[in-house]
């Protein structure tokens, strides 16, 4: 199967902006859809490449778009092929990245779904498959009849894989997340950590499971062992796990809304009866103890809960309520199922999260705002209001450098400052300082309190005599009405420094 053979199909509409005639006549192996910036670890050497160009932003450097293209090019992928619903059109910036790293590339109107062109590529392999006399063959229609009555009866992904791959042999394969979650492995594949599954994904044969997902949670079917299946079994065993996951998509919505709604309520701080009946929609047991989590990214934060065995859970669109019962370290999930990467036991639960939440930063790309903020233990439902407000408060206090924020780890006045909303902390340095501005009595100041207001340390770091500390802190202390004498206008200076 070659990139012509698709532009050639008039159901698809395709249009070649860039390629050559010998590039377009390679051999395809299949096709990977992504909107990651760097999508190279999750592609093998002759995929063709649908993007949707979500990554791309107008009048941002080009130099983004030529990394793109040279992912694409180091994987050995055959094609890029660009939906043009996101821009309008597909950017000039593309079409000249790809002309300069040999890339052929291909227009997909707003019209044409990616799945009609996954589907378009497989189809014609199977076809190409069909007519050699290989040892290529389908799933047995034992085996289809028999996934399909797992699918009615509400099997679960484990027991699908194993089915699936049973008549294989001893067959290691994976079901892998877009973050390097294990959702299931046959028995003969060994666990491997979240942390080594996406470099794992480069070798072998990874297939993606078509289906609506979020950046964090896509399904990737991984067999460490390029030669172990055919490939038309590999694409009908993903067809499989789509159909699942379309199925698993209303009862996560469920779910969801179950969650949404018990966090809209602890919020209101209703009455126990309506807390406690939403606790029990959410499937969360009642009487505690309980902890609120809220996030930038809802989707992110499900999927970051999937990585920790044995946490019960159940999650909206930016938080979730989770329970820390008897069980806790020990059983499933409430809002999902429960991965392979996370440790079980009584870690903290900040400690927990922020392990695993830079598998969820390389998924979302360096622009991407993903945050936590992590409330205190609840003894009862009755104190689930207060662990959301301390959770949103951490949330605050969590930046770029540490994401992930527990309440309980504000330990530092600096720390607790940063939880202040910054057009609040503004205000208060701002007023606090007075004239003060940035030049030698700023800087005075910060040293005199970092010396502990001794003035014999402070001349010496300095470089200035004593008469000179004590009459520039006179001019602080006139400036901004404060007593350096006394401890309370002491923290103040200090907090609106820090403001």
């Amino acid at each position: 199967m070659h990139v012509l053979d698709l532009l050639q199909s008039d159901s698809l509409g395709l249009t070649l902006l860039w390629g050559e005639q010998s590039l377009l006549g390679q051999e395809v192996s299949g096709v990977t859809a992504t909107d990651l910036e760097d999508p190279g670890r999750f592609l093998g050497p002759g995929e063709l490449v649908l993007s949707g160009l979500v990554w791309w932003r107008p009048g941002e450097s080009a130099a983004r778009t030529d990394r793109f293209v040279a992912a694409l090019a180091d994987a050995g992928a055959r094609a890029l092929l660009a939906g043009e619903e996101t821009h309008g059109k597909v950017p000039e910036e593309l079409v000249a990245a790809c002309r300069a790293h040999r890339m052929p590339l291909v227009a997909v109107p707003a019209r044409t779904s990616f799945r009609a062109v996954t589907e378009a590529v497989y189809l014609r392999q199977w076809g190409d498959l069909s007519r050699r006399p290989t040892r290529h063959f389908a799933l047995p229609e034992n085996v289809r009849s028999e996934l399909s009555g797992l699918l009615e009866g509400g099997a679960g992904p484990a027991e699908l894989l194993d089915r699936a791959c049973a008549h294989l042999g001893r067959l290691p394969c994976y079901l892998l997340t877009a973050s390097g979650r294990t959702v299931a492995r046959t028995p003969s594949a060994p666990v491997i950590p979240a942390q080594r599954a996406a470099s794992a994904a480069k070798g072998g044969v990874s297939l993606g499971v078509e289906a609506e997902s979020s950046p964090y949670d896509a399904w990737l079917l991984h067999l460490p062992d390029a030669d172990a299946a055919p490939p038309r079994v590999l694409h009908e065993i993903a067809e499989v796990f789509a159909q699942y996951r379309d199925g698993e998509a209303r009862r996560v919505a469920a779910h969801r809304a179950a969650g949404r709604d018990l966090l809209a309520l602890v919020a209101a701080e209703a009455e126990p009866d309506l807390l406690g009946a939403a606790l029990q929609a959410a499937g969360l047991p009642a009487g505690g103890p309980y902890r609120v989590v809220t996030t930038t990214d809802g989707d992110a934060l499900a999927e970051a809960l999937g990585h920790l065995e044995g946490v019960r859970w159940a999650a909206g669109p930016g938080g979730a309520v989770l329970y820390e019962g008897p069980d806790w370290g020990a059983g499933g999930s409430a809002g999902g199922s429960a991965g392979g990467a996370g440790a079980a036991g009584t870690a903290d639960l900040a400690d927990r999260l922020r392990s695993v939440w830079p598998l969820l930063q390389a998924c979302a790309g360096p622009g991407a705002d993903l945050r936590l903020g992590v409330g205190a233990r609840a003894a009862t439902a009755d104190g689930l209001r207060a662990s959301l407000c301390q959770a949103r408060f951490a949330l605050t206090a969590a930046d770029a450098v540490v994401a992930v924020r527990g309440v309980e780890q504000l330990d530092t006045l600096t720390e607790l400052l940063s939880g202040v909303p910054p057009e609040v902390r503004g205000v208060f340095g701002a007023r606090t300082l007075g004239s003060l501005g940035d030049g030698m009595l700023r800087e005075t100041l910060e040293v005199f309190l970092a010396n502990n207001c001794s003035w014999t340390r402070t001349a010496e770091a300095l470089h200035l005599h004593v008469n000179t500390v004590h009459y520039r802190i006179e001019r602080v202390e006139a400036l901004t009405g404060r007593d350096l004498s006394r401890l309370d206008h002491k923290l103040d200076l200090y907090a609106a420094l820090h403001c």
